[in-house]
């Protein structure tokens, strides 16, 4: 996942260039999902803290642009969706939003976040993952959701639920693991 891609009208790319560009790097089957930078891909790499920075390094060698690259397993994903703390409630899943984070936070970080008041908006944060869930939607939202990683001193991405599971899906069909 891509932060700040295709937003307004910085950080410009075709999702046609992008899957060009990840199958420059030799990543295997590259498919887009919508037009925010989801790339859903297959890889022998392990290491995806490297792997990240090699993408985030050929984005701004090719497009001109630095995005931070939030990478996740299928696995890692089925885990998102299985963590889900409002999964036992009636929510409509495009006002939930996970925001995924380039790494840990720390359990001290974690706290300053929890301790963020902004109901009626709902806000968990659970490992590398933060589950908002805007009640009347995210056009005027109490919780300003991008001052998380702020908040957390960490690289994110939010995406809401209906990506989040449409991601996966691909991911499974690919055969990812």
């Amino acid at each position: 996942m891509l932060r700040g891609v295709n937003v307004g009208a910085h950080n410009r790319v075709s999702m046609e260039a992008l899957r060009a560009l990840y199958e420059s790097l030799k990543l295997q089957g590259p498919q887009t999902y919508v037009q925010s930078g989801n790339v859903i891909f297959r890889t022998d790499e392990r290491d995806l803290l490297k792997l990240g920075n090699r993408i985030e390094t050929a984005i701004e060698k090719k497009f001109g642009f630095q995005s931070d690259v939030v990478l996740r397993s299928t696995a890692q994903m089925r885990d998102v969706i299985a963590r889900n703390p409002f999964a036992k409630r009636v929510v409509e899943p495009k006002r939930l939003l996970v925001i995924f984070l380039a790494s840990d936070p720390g359990d001290e970080a974690r706290a300053k976040v929890r301790a963020i008041k902004c109901a009626p908006d709902e806000l968990f944060i659970d490992g590398r993952e933060a589950y908002i869930y805007f009640p009347h939607g995210m056009g005027r939202p109490t919780l300003s959701w991008a001052a998380i990683p702020k908040t957390l001193k960490v690289s994110g991405t939010g995406r809401n639920w209906n990506s989040v599971t449409k991601m996966l899906d691909v991911a499974e069909k690919m055969g990812g693991k």
